[in-house]
């Protein structure tokens, strides 16, 4: 016969416990580790750059593109607006419209329209013909993602004055233009940058200066003369900046903002009233506006309903500041381009 060995009660016991000890430290290093990989954050996942192509743009309220047209291709881009004043209302239209004359020259026309209405006097008569610029513009340089050159044109504009602007009778809202020749000289750029989301901000930067001829004068005009005067008026330069930001939310809505600073030289007028006798015996009349500085700020939203066809809402908000009176000028404007 075979002998059988049993095993003690003591040794089956001590069994158990090493089994059970093993199957503990085991769940142990299974626990911890699932425990420290739930407490590190899982991999970030990589950023996506918007596509240049994916953002549909307007463009902001003030600052005109410094890119050019195709040749061949058009933009019709009008705005109605109202200045809001102290005591009057400044209804009016602008519209722009631009043509690529060739893929680097896009030239152009700006007529403008208005009507004023006076909280304190008699407004317009009627609705007015402002003053047209035309315009050309010259494209230098042209963004592209791999050497980020930003885009970059100048552009020369003249101010025709076709407006009504002297022997306004007495209805002084119906001046809607200066009576001057302006000549603008200006330079635009455009670049784009990537945030930190991925989403484009694209900016633009435009610098100019205005010069303007001195028109002759007569009775009661935009530069606050009476009846009866006679002589001619000296426009002040102007220097204007605007500095814009758009940022694609979606790839049809856009939040845009503009930031402007202009200086304006002092316009002075010098004439004599030929109603009180010769001109040899009048003392001679002499007004001057004195500089001023003007600050302004446009926020607006845009909305694409293709990549040609969009609108804009905005409102331009000029705080008082040197010989400046404020004013809120709410605007909206279509912008295609084909």
């Amino acid at each position: 016969m075979h002998e059988v060995r049993r095993t003690s009660r003591n040794q089956t016991r001590g069994i158990r416990a090493t089994v059970a000890i093993g199957v503990l430290a085991v769940g142990g290093v299974f626990i911890g580790t699932v425990s420290v990989e739930a407490q590190q954050d899982p991999p970030p996942l990589p950023v996506i750059h918007q596509p240049v192509e994916d953002a549909w743009w307007t463009g902001p309220m003030l600052a005109p593109s410094a890119a050019t047209l195709p040749r061949g291709h058009f933009l019709i881009e009008p705005y109605l607006f109202d200045v809001i004043a102290a005591h009057s209302n400044g209804l009016g239209s602008l519209t722009y419209v631009n043509y690529g004359l060739a893929d680097k020259l896009t030239v152009g026309l700006i007529p403008t329209a208005g009507f004023n209405k006076i909280s304190n006097g008699p407004s317009s008569s009627e609705v007015g013909l402002g003053d047209v610029t035309i315009q050309a513009q010259y494209r230098l340089a042209q963004f592209h993602v791999s050497n980020r050159i930003p885009t970059t044109s100048v552009a020369v504009q003249e101010t025709l004055p076709t407006g009504a602007y002297d022997r306004l009778g007495d209805r002084p809202s119906d001046g809607l233009g200066s009576g001057a020749y302006t000549t603008t000289l200006a330079l635009y750029s455009q670049t784009y940058f990537w945030l930190p989301n991925g989403r484009i901000l694209r900016m633009r930067f435009n610098v100019s200066q205005s010069v303007s001829n001195n028109p002759s004068v007569e009775d009661v005009s935009v530069y606050g003369t009476q009846a009866g005067f006679r002589g001619h008026a000296k426009p002040g330069d102007s220097f204007y900046i605007d500095l814009s930001w758009e940022y694609s939310l979606t790839r049809r809505w856009v939040l845009a903002l503009d930031a402007t600073y202009r200086h304006n030289w002092n316009s002075r007028v010098i004439g004599y009233n030929a109603l009180k006798g010769s001109p040899q015996n009048l003392p001679i009349i002499q007004m001057d506006s004195g500089s001023s500085e003007v600050l302004g700020f446009a926020p607006a939203i845009e909305y694409s309903w293709t990549p040609n066809l969009g609108v804009l809402l905005g409102m331009r908000v000029i705080p008082p500041s040197h010989n400046t009176n404020p004013t809120i000028t709410p605007a909206v404007a279509i912008n295609f381009v084909h």
